[in-house]
C-alpha cells in the first residue's frame, strides 16, 4: 500500500513541474487553468475524483499490436456499487461503419424497486478498491500481500517449519540455472512474489521451493517448470518435497502476519471503539482483511498438506 501510494506521489510531482514549465508565462485566456497555480495537491485531487469513475473499456489496438483499454468517464453508470456477483453488466456497441463507442447497463437478473445496481468492477486487490474507491471487500479472491523473493528470508520460514535445507544457503549449479530459468535470481529476477490471489501462491515461489528441496536434478528433469509453478500438480517431485514446501509457505504465512502491530482482536476492538474516524475504521478493516486472507491461505496450505501427508504415509505402506 506504502509503494502504491510513493509511485503515485512521485508520479503527480513529476507531472506538477511538468505542466507549470510548460504553463509559466502563458496568457490567461490561453492558460488551461485560468491562470491559476496549480500543484501535486490539487492535482491529487482531480486524479482521486476520476479514478473513483473511471472505466476501462473501449479496446485500442497499439502500434505493437497490444490491446488496451481506454479509461472514460460513464456519467450516471459510475454509480453503480460493486459486487462480485453483479446483477447488472456494462454492454459496449459501437456504430457500424462508425467511430462512436455507446456504453449501457444491461441487468442480468430481476432487480427489484430501490435495490443497488451492482456492477463487477473488476478482479482487484483491496489495496487498489481502497486506493482507487474508498472501500474493502470482504473475501476477496484476488487479494494478494507481496513479499521480496529472498533466500534469507525462504531459510528463516524453513526453520520455523523446521526443515532445513543447505540449498537456501548454497545452491547447487544445477539449482541456480533453473532458478535463473524461472526468473527469481539473475538479472531479470522478479522483485517481489505473493501469497494469496486465485492461484494461492505465486508460482515462481512454489517452483522455486520445489526445485530448492530437490534431491537432484533428474527429478526435475520429468516435469515441465510450468506444471512446477502450480499447486494443481500435486506433489509432483514427491510427498516429503511437496511437504516441505507447504509447511515452508506456511511459516512464510505466520512471518507475515507477525509483521502487522496487531492482532485481529486488537483489530476489531478498535473498530468498537467510540471517536474513530471513519478514515481510521477503513484501515482497520483493511488490515483485518489482509490478515483474514493470509489465515484463509495458511488453511488452505494446511488441507493440503494433510493430504500430502496422507500420500506419503501410503508410500510407506506400499513399501513395507
Amino acid at each position: 500500500m506504502i509503494h502504491q501510494v510513493n509511485k503515485r506521489c512521485k508520479c503527480l510531482l513529476s507531472f506538477e513541474g511538468h505542466v507549470n514549465t510548460e504553463v509559466n508565462g502563458l496568457a490567461p485566456e490561453r492558460h488551461p487553468f485560468g491562470g491559476q497555480h496549480v500543484d501535486a495537491a490539487a492535482l491529487g485531487w482531480a486524479m482521486s475524483a476520476v479514478s473513483t469513475r473511471a472505466f476501462r473499456l473501449q479496446v485500442d489496438i497499439m502500434s505493437d499490436g497490444k490491446r488496451v483499454r481506454t479509461p472514460m468517464l460513464l456519467p450516471l453508470i459510475d454509480m453503480c456499487n460493486h459486487n462480485f456477483n453483479p446483477n447488472a453488466r456494462v454492454v459496449q456497441e459501437t456504430d457500424y461503419g462508425s467511430d462512436k463507442a455507446f456504453v449501457k447497463v444491461v441487468s442480468e437478473e430481476q432487480i427489484q424497486e430501490h435495490a443497488p445496481i451492482l456492477l463487477d468492477y473488476g478482479p482487484l486487490t483491496n489495496d487498489l478498491f481502497l486506493i482507487d474507491y474508498g472501500f474493502v471487500v470482504s473475501k476477496n479472491q484476488h487479494d494478494y500481500v507481496e513479499l521480496k523473493y529472498d533466500r534469507a528470508l525462504l531459510d528463516a520460514a524453513a526453520a520455523i517449519a523446521g526443515v532445513r535445507s543447505d540449498a537456501f544457503a548454497s545452491p547447487a549449479r544445477w539449482q541456480q540455472e533453473i532458478l535463473c530459468q524461472l526468473k527469481v535470481q539473475g538479472d531479470q529476477a522478479v522483485e517481489k512474489v505473493t501469497l494469496g490471489g486465485v492461484d494461492l501462491v505465486d508460482g515462481h515461489l512454489l517452483a522455486a521451493l520445489r526445485v530448492l528441496f530437490a534431491e537432484d536434478l533428474e527429478s526435475i528433469e520429468k516435469h515441465d517448470l510450468i506444471n512446477l509453478q502450480s499447486l494443481a500438480m500435486e506433489a509432483p517431485l514427491g510427498a516429503a518435497n511437496e511437504s516441505n514446501v507447504l509447511r515452508t509457505i506456511i511459516a512464510l504465512c505466520a512471518i507475515s502476519l507477525g509483521h502487522f502491530p496487531t492482532k485481529i482482536m486488537e483489530d476489531e476492538m478498535l473498530l468498537r471503539k467510540e471517536g474513530n474516524s471513519e478514515a481510521m475504521k477503513l484501515a482497520v478493516e483493511y488490515r483485518i482483511k489482509k490478515k483474514e486472507m493470509l489465515i484463509d491461505v495458511m488453511r488452505d496450505l494446511t488441507r493440503r498438506l494433510n493430504n500430502v501427508k496422507r500420500i506419503k504415509g501410503k508410500d510407506i505402506a506400499d513399501i513395507d
